[in-house]
């Protein structure tokens, strides 16, 4: 042994049984957990703490979602206004953008171009005591509540057909105030009969293509940034060892193949012998790949998913073991 291998090889070999056991231990914890720390600080190793599931990753992901969807995110939305001119229909809101400095192009997200509101003209003729009254309550700017001068408490759904009914007519027998927008080219309907202003809000496109929110250089961006360093040996357990001694073993046996494989006839007094290279190498590559895998079905059955399944089974079990105990009849 002292001609083939050395002490330092052994060592060597039991560092490297413990660096794999290790990587392979957190491995497993980044994929369970990576949603729960992407993002967070780098700052201190995660080697032999809790790591707690958490919701916030989701919920700054849905942010994204918020800003299509116009409930919140990240992207400012900004407000514009365009000057409508009469009898023109057509407008072109990338020119809009470029002359008023916006670098890049724009996305619309609302134009506010509609008929006033429908309670803004609602009049009932036989509400009250008729329209002298109603000229009154207009005056002193009543005259738009509904209904401006009924003494009698009515139903909000009162007020509510009386509006559709307003909105209604507008809709079928006037012309509708809508719009249509088209690589941001803008068509007004019914066409302007005098020049106003028309509001809409805005989303900046190079705001929309941003890939990060944060200036923080600090934080887990990827896998190989989780702050895991080398497990040490003293705080793992018999279950570990163990797995560590038999990898240890696997790779010696491969590396012993390795040293024996420069020489496969060796001279010896009257004869020659063959070395068994080719045994150690099989051996130790089999018994290596049996160790991983079975570390990585036993790391799998702890995962929280596979522990929640089988608190689930055992719930179902339970509750049928338990169907079948007879019940207590009691006589009183």
């Amino acid at each position: 042994m002292d001609v083939e291998l050395q002490d330092g090889s052994f060592f060597a070999c039991f560092e490297e049984a413990v660096t794999t056991y290790g990587n392979e231990v957190f491995q497993y914890k980044i994929r369970e957990n990576y949603l729960s720390i992407e993002g967070i600080s780098t700052g201190s190793s995660f080697n032999n703490r809790l790591i707690d599931p958490t919701l916030q990753r989701v919920v700054e992901l849905s942010k994204n979602y918020g800003t299509e969807a116009e409930v919140g995110g990240f992207t400012t939305r900004y407000t514009g206004s365009l000057n409508l001119t009469a009898s023109v229909q057509d407008y072109d809101l990338d020119s809009w953008a470029e002359n008023a400095g916006i670098t890049g192009s724009i996305e619309i997200r609302r134009v506010f171009y509609e008929a006033p509101p429908a309670i803004l003209r609602y009049f009932d003729p036989y509400a009250g005591t008729g329209t002298g009254v109603q000229s009154l309550m207009d005056a002193f700017d009543f005259g738009s509540y509904s209904p401006g001068v009924n003494f009698m408490l009515m139903p909000a759904s009162f007020d509510v057909l009386k509006i559709q009914a307003i909105e209604f007519n507008d809709q079928i027998r006037k012309s509708a105030y809508s719009f249509e927008i088209v690589n941001n080219k803008l068509k007004i309907f019914p066409i302007p009969k005098k020049g106003h202003k028309l509001r809409f809000e805005y989303y900046k496109t190079n705001d929309k293509r941003t890939v990060s929110h944060t200036e923080d250089t600090s934080l887990i961006t990827n896998v190989a940034e989780v702050p895991y360093s080398n497990p040490v040996y003293s705080h793992i357990n018999s279950v570990g060892r163990q797995w560590i001694f038999r990898y240890t073993l696997a790779l010696a046996k491969e590396l012993l193949a390795y040293v024996r494989g420069k020489y496969q006839v060796v001279p010896v007094p009257g004869s020659e012998a063959t070395l068994n290279q080719g045994d150690l190498l099989t051996d130790a590559r089999s018994e290596k790949e049996t160790l991983l895998t079975e570390l990585k079905e036993m790391l799998d059955q702890t995962s929280r998913q596979a522990q929640l399944e089988r608190k689930a089974m055992e719930g179902e079990n339970l509750k049928k073991t338990l169907g079948d105990v007879p019940m207590t009849i009691y006589i009183g």
